[in-house]
């Protein structure tokens, strides 16, 4: 289990959009299929707890240049892991408050929309993001962040106007297999505030319009999801391991 230092607010100067930006309690962070990186943000990604026990991990991204990130941040993006059924990573919770989780994405290898679509899930019956289909939303090579705000109370999570129980300090976050192509997710980071605490990518290049799908916190269905129907979920407590990125 990673060991959590003292609430820590970073303020940091944004390259990309060139302000200053706070960045509220960052309680998580990993960047999937990789290794430990820290951002223009100086939020530090740890390498991937699932490395060696669930998914494949990729770094076929790194051919491509990713936009709307900086150079030194395109790693984020550029790996990933995916895998053959639904799958998962625990965030830790901090006591009661408000959070938000950033999910961050980029389709680096499909050309065409309708090859990859998948669901995400909160704290196993939430589906916050149903039917994503990345390139649909920015095209390949390009950042995508998907930001979900939620609240702890009194050990529940309350999200979109739904409720559930948080067991054991941990919220689960499942990305579920569908019909088309393997769930896959680049980075993670959850922090303890609110969205506009979290910063965002620049808008898409002028060009890119006709793709661009405002990216903003999802509704949620009104139907909870007692289990997985698109296949079965695999998750371990997050935590350090190695593994060497193919």
């Amino acid at each position: 289990m990673m060991e959590l230092g003292p609430r820590i607010v970073l303020v940091v100067v944004c390259a990309v959009c060139g302000g200053a930006e706070a960045i509220g309690e960052v309680i998580y962070a990993v960047n999937a299929g990789g290794d430990v990186h820290i951002d223009v943000y100086g939020v530090r990604y740890e390498k991937d707890p699932l490395a060696g026990r669930v998914g494949t991990a990729s770094d076929f991204g790194k051919q491509l240049i990713i936009g709307r990130v900086p150079p030194g941040d395109q790693i984020l993006y550029q790996t990933e892991r995916y895998h053959y059924s639904s799958f998962g990573y625990e965030i830790p919770i901090k006591g009661d408050g408000d959070y938000v989780l950033v999910l961050k994405f980029s389709e680096v290898y499909f050309n065409s929309p309708d090859q990859k679509v998948f669901d995400v899930q909160l704290n196993g019956e939430h589906l916050v993001i149903p039917g994503l289909d990345i390139f649909s939303r920015v095209g390949r090579g390009v950042a995508y962040d998907e930001y979900v705000p939620f609240t702890i109370s009194n050990n529940r999570l309350l999200v979109e106007g739904q409720e559930s129980a948080v067991r054991d300090n941990k919220v689960p976050v499942e990305f579920i297999k569908g019909y088309r192509d393997n769930p896959k997710i680049n980075a993670i980071y959850v922090i303890k505030g609110k969205l506009e605490d979290v910063p965002k990518l620049p808008p898409l290049p002028e060009e890119d319009l006709d793709v661009e799908r405002e990216e903003q916190p999802r509704p949620v269905h009104n139907q909870k999801q007692n289990g997985l129907t698109n296949g079965g979920k695999e998750m371990v407590p997050h935590e350090h391991c190695s593994n060497p990125i193919h």
